[in-house]
């Protein structure tokens, strides 16, 4: 598989497909550029060989053309982050990206404009009426999945080469994160720096374990981690259950949760998880007490309760003392560790002590030598939050696609460059 370090970008133009997917306020300003920064060193690396990056992205979720979507938004950043003045094209498929494409000389870089103005991205039908039948259903989306071959065509003949380092998006086979692969042969498409790190990432989390394996689950519910819990059963040693979970199977055990947050309907599962856990030889350390409030605010009166004996009119919000004991304890003594999702609400700041905790044991372990991989939306959050972001062993820019990958799913993101 080739690499982005030993191929060459001199006059050459490599259609680079990145997540430039980032905030921005309600005057269109970036309030957070980690992602475009993310991209830095493949897009430089591009340039310093004397190549010419064709840029591709998307950004929320457009239903057609849309201008508070436009990626015209950011290219002073991307211009000022990659110290070059890029140029942009006004569409992604249209002729002014088909001409700066053909024009773009060594050292010049093209951003091109959002790719999901385009229902051909995705591949999904857009515009159906609500009570569309079946059948148009199933024509529309035929329409679209034949011209996505028009589409994924038109971006590939810009480029020589192409280079996908978006991981956020590796799960979606897409027309410009996996089908446009099929355009280019096996030494002319490869990983960029960042999906690189991503792929060892993971791969080293879950397949060159170094025990014991403690993986941390948060999240408010069961059913949304289910097979993600049940891969996670076959490789760790420890599971630790948090966040709103945590009471889905406390009641499931018959204790008294109050108005915490559960899935009564996912009362049984969880009983079986905990089955599962035993006969795997899993320790599962599910919480012992609970911060708890009288409503769902930063400003509730709160008082410490053993999690199974939570009153009627609280809900339990983060984790206790003694279970941030356990857990610190048990992160502490791994040597690989995974940490998805928070212990608590911790966007209310009298609700953050758990996660904070949990951080600190981490990065505690990550200092003796254990290797640390924290991913998917809030436990991110969480880290930066904290401040330890750079204290631990990796911080995944995917929140759906590591998910997927931890639940052992194949990504046609990756498959597409590794040709498997």
């Amino acid at each position: 598989m080739q690499t982005i370090d030993k191929f060459n970008f001199a006059g050459k133009k490599a259609f680079v497909r990145v997540d430039f997917n980032v905030p921005l306020d309600e005057n269109f300003n970036i309030t957070d550029d980690t992602r475009i920064r993310a991209a830095l060193p493949t897009l430089k690396k591009i340039l310093a060989d004397g190549g010419s990056p064709i840029i591709g992205s998307h950004l929320g979720r457009p239903k057609g053309v849309d201008a508070k979507f436009s990626l015209e938004h950011i290219l002073s950043r991307v211009s000022e982050l990659l110290g070059v003045d890029v140029q942009f094209a006004n569409d992604c498929v249209g002729e002014d990206a088909a001409k700066k494409a053909a024009a773009l000389q060594p050292g010049q870089a093209l951003l091109l404009e959002n790719l999901r103005f385009y229902a051909e991205e995705e591949g999904k039908p857009r515009g159906l009426a609500a009570d569309a039948s079946d059948e148009e259903k199933a024509a529309a989306k035929k329409a679209v999945k034949e011209s996505q071959k028009e589409f994924t065509k038109k971006l590939a003949s810009y480029a020589d080469c192409y280079v996908n380092d978006a991981f956020g998006t590796a799960h979606r086979a897409h027309a410009s994160t996996a089908l446009i692969a099929e355009y280019f042969d096996a030494d002319n498409k490869m990983f960029g720096y960042l999906m690189e790190k991503e792929v060892l990432a993971v791969q080293k989390v879950m397949n060159d374990i170094n025990r014991p394996f403690t993986a941390i689950m948060g999240g408010s519910k069961v059913s949304s981690k289910i097979e993600i819990i049940e891969n996670l059963l076959d490789k760790v040693d420890n599971l630790i259950i948090t966040g709103g979970m945590t009471y889905t199977f406390t009641k499931a055990k018959g204790g008294k949760i109050g108005n915490s947050i559960c899935e009564d309907d996912k009362l049984q599962l969880a009983l079986e998880l905990i089955e599962k856990a035993k006969e795997k030889g899993v320790n599962l350390v599910l919480a012992v007490d609970a911060k708890i409030a009288d409503s769902f605010s930063n400003d509730a009166n709160t008082k410490f309760a053993p999690v199974g004996e939570i009153p009627d009119g609280w809900e339990g919000l983060d984790i206790g003392p003694e279970t941030e004991k356990i857990y610190a304890e048990v992160i502490k003594n791994s040597k690989t560790i995974l940490w998805n999702g928070p212990t608590g609400v911790f966007e209310f700041d009298n609700f953050t002590h758990g996660s904070r905790s949990v951080g600190d044991a981490v990065v505690e372990a990550t200092k003796n030598g254990a290797f640390s991989l924290v991913g998917g939306g809030d436990s991110v959050a969480c880290v930066n939050k904290f401040g330890i972001a750079d204290q631990v062993s990796y911080v995944s820019t995917g929140g759906g696609a590591l998910l997927e990958a931890i639940e052992g799913k194949t990504l046609p993101g990756i498959a597409a460059i590794r040709g498997y």
